[in-house]
């Protein structure tokens, strides 16, 4: 009897996941642990590995589909014994805690002319249409259509049993634009209240979205892009931002990264740059002010005993946040090679779930780009993150007299509800020393 493999939950926070490849087909046969399929996440991109040794019967998925925890992605004939209680999810989400159930049942019958199956619905609804009507729309569906103002009872599906994914919502977008399929049908009105003569008002629907014109193009959003939109808007609603900036003058910083970067990189293997320079300042000053080291709850502060550091790396696909952990144990030759393993890792797209979570603190190198001044979005549950923009030289008053100083603006985005200007002002003013303590003579580990 075909067992079916589920969409495991392969983080706290990962509600679903989208089919990228399928590493194996129908027929195949698979070794205990051998990747059956390459799923991207909110967080990362994983390779599943098979729990069981056997042989594929069905995939229950299609590329591009994007299914709810606990959805069926394909069904395999165990061959020998199974192993007891062993989930897909075993080997790639322990460090997250997820245990999702790989359920032992025959595959999904074929329909027949006489008597057609209903489709099976999986835990959450994976977005087809069953029997007598009903519809389930997974949750990444159901957003993008009220995004669109779309109908999805509208929409017709292309996916396996007739569900309709992601990109079926996205071409009935944009064939509607056209002109080429009917506009959507309006949201019908609630029933009327007859028990007391008055008729209850219909529900306000969703805008319409602005038709495609014939020089635009409608990018669909990725897993990432779409995590990004979502998690940026629930930090700015929930938490007060507030903001504030010192200026360091980092002369002896340049001075000594000057004298040591072609060194460092020859007997390293990595560059030096700047930003673990930045980093071990930010862990060093997180230790004085554990306050900032921190998330707001509801029935309190969540100070965090261990200083890990999210660094923010912009990639192909969006913005993603590795964490090098125990950041304050590190030397800055340590934290260089960490960062360089981090960022290599990150534009590749081969972070593990481990590299993305648990930070405390983020810091963002938007200096990169230029910039002086940033006003980041904080890295919810965090309570803080800083920037370190653009080293520039500027004028500046030294001992009364005007001197040319590399200079770098430091910003703090900080929520309001978790620490205040007491707080904060100390922190900015402690790293802003440390940043300036720097010298050509400084050990760097």
């Amino acid at each position: 009897m075909p067992t079916i493999i589920q969409m495991p939950q392969l983080g706290e926070s990962v509600t679903e996941g989208t089919v990228l490849r399928w590493l194996k087909q129908p027929g195949d046969h698979v070794k205990l642990d051998e990747p059956l399929v390459e799923i991207e996440t909110e967080k990362v991109n994983v390779e599943l590995p098979s729990a069981y040794a056997g042989t594929i019967v069905q995939l229950l998925a299609r590329e591009g589909d994007t299914l709810p925890v606990g959805a069926a992605l394909l069904s395999i004939e165990v061959t020998g014994e199974a192993p007891a209680a062993a989930p897909l999810a075993a080997t790639t989400a322990r460090a997250a805690g997820a245990a999702p159930e790989a359920t032992a049942q025959p595959a999904a019958p074929a329909a027949s002319a006489a008597a057609p199956a209903a489709a099976p619905t999986t835990p959450g609804g994976d977005g087809h249409r069953s029997g007598e009507g009903a519809t389930r729309y997974s949750p990444a569906v159901l957003r993008l259509a009220r995004e669109h103002g779309v109908d999805p009872a509208e929409v017709p599906g292309t996916g396996m049993e007739g569900r309709v994914t992601r990109k079926d919502v996205l071409q009935f977008v944009e064939l509607r634009a056209r002109g080429e399929y009917p506009p959507a049908a309006a949201v019908p009105s609630a029933p009327a209240a007859a028990a007391v003569g008055v008729a209850a008002p219909a529900p306000e629907a969703p805008p319409a979205a602005a038709p495609i014109g014939p020089d635009e193009e409608l990018a669909p959003l990725s897993a990432t892009r779409r995590t990004i939109a979502r998690r940026m808007l629930q930090s700015k609603q929930t938490a007060p931002h507030a903001w504030l900036m010192v200026e360091s003058d980092v002369s002896g910083l340049v001075a000594l990264r000057d004298a040591r970067k072609q060194s460092f990189e020859a007997r390293e293997g990595v560059p030096l740059t700047y930003l673990p320079f930045m980093v071990r300042a930010v862990a060093e000053t997180l230790r004085e002010h554990p306050r900032l080291n921190a998330s707001f709850r509801e029935d309190g502060i969540l100070l965090k005993k261990r200083i890990h550091i999210g660094i923010a790396v912009d990639t192909a696909d969006g913005l993603v946040v590795p964490v090098v952990h125990d950041a304050d144990r590190l030397t800055v030759a340590g934290l260089a090679h960490a960062i360089h393993d981090l960022v290599t890792r990150a534009r590749e797209r081969r972070l593990s779930l481990q590299d993305v979570q648990g930070g405390t603190f983020t810091v963002d190198n938007t200096g990169v780009f230029g910039t002086t001044v940033s006003m980041a979005i904080i890295n919810q549950p965090q309570v803080a993150i800083v920037t370190m923009e653009a080293i520039v030289k500027r004028p500046v008053v030294v001992n009364d007299a005007i001197a040319i100083r590399p200079m770098v603006n430091l910003c703090l985005s900080f929520d309001h509800r978790a620490v205040d200007g007491g707080d904060t002002g100390p922190f900015v003013r402690d790293l802003k020393r440390r940043m300036e303590a720097w010298s050509a003579a400084s050990d760097i580990g």
